[in-house]
């Protein structure tokens, strides 16, 4: 009897032990990277676009992510496999998904394949954090809102006109208008020209506050970076 009641609590306790793992994954982050990415500079090198089946966005940032990051650079990622992206938990939100998280992958698409792989690789990360798929969703959108990247840049005369500008000036512009250092990724058009991708900016790991970045992705870009039209 001992022995089965020894060998019962060690089962009871390598359950816990599994449960914990799974939560701790979900759950232990700093921070989070919010991403946006110029819709010019994704379509324009060689592995081209297709625009959603909503048609060409606008000549605007879209948002790529919101990001659970750790302060060591690692990420948890697809850390609940019990709850895939379920678009009737946003439907109220999709007009405003479609317009500020377009999608731009081919084939074209509706934008629910791009904002399904978001949520069950970035934002079962975060559940803990967010209750819920619309609270994950509605707070990257408000974050959209609070941070118009476009108009900034615009303020600083730094236009998507196809013209190449001082990288330090966008930056610079972003952490005059923000309060934060952005990071500003780069990719190349077909010609081979450095271009503003993306703009990573830090949020904490409430998802309420801006913060200075812990630590930046890798990469970089020519001194001077095209910002293509679209």
């Amino acid at each position: 009897m001992a022995s089965n009641s020894t060998f019962s609590l060690f089962l009871i306790f390598l359950i816990i032990t599994q449960c914990l793992s799974v939560l701790n994954a979900a759950t232990d982050f700093d921070f989070f990277y919010f991403v946006q990415q110029w819709p010019g500079s994704y379509c324009d090198t060689k592995q081209s676009c297709c625009y959603p089946t909503s048609g060409k966005p606008a000549a605007d940032f879209g948002i790529h992510g919101l990001w659970p990051n750790n302060n060591d650079g690692t990420y948890p990622s697809n850390c609940d496999p019990n709850s895939p992206y379920d678009q009737s938990q946003v439907s109220d939100l999709i007009s405003r998904m479609q317009q500020n998280w377009p999608t731009l992958a081919c084939p074209s698409g509706s934008g629910s394949t791009f904002w399904s792989h978001e949520w069950e690789k970035h934002g079962t990360c975060a559940e803990s954090v967010f209750t819920n798929q619309h609270a994950y969703f509605k707070k990257t959108l408000d974050l959209k809102n609070q941070i118009d990247l476009l108009s900034v840049l615009q303020g600083a005369n730094i236009h998507p006109d196809g013209r190449s500008y001082d990288l330090v000036n966008i930056r610079n512009a972003i952490k005059t208008a923000i309060g934060y250092t952005p990071w500003i990724q780069c990719n190349v058009d077909q010609l081979g020209n450095s271009q503003l991708y993306q703009i990573y900016i830090c949020v904490d790991g409430t998802g309420s506050n801006l913060i200075e970045c812990p630590i930046f992705p890798r990469g970089k870009c020519d001194t001077n970076i095209e910002f293509p039209t679209f």
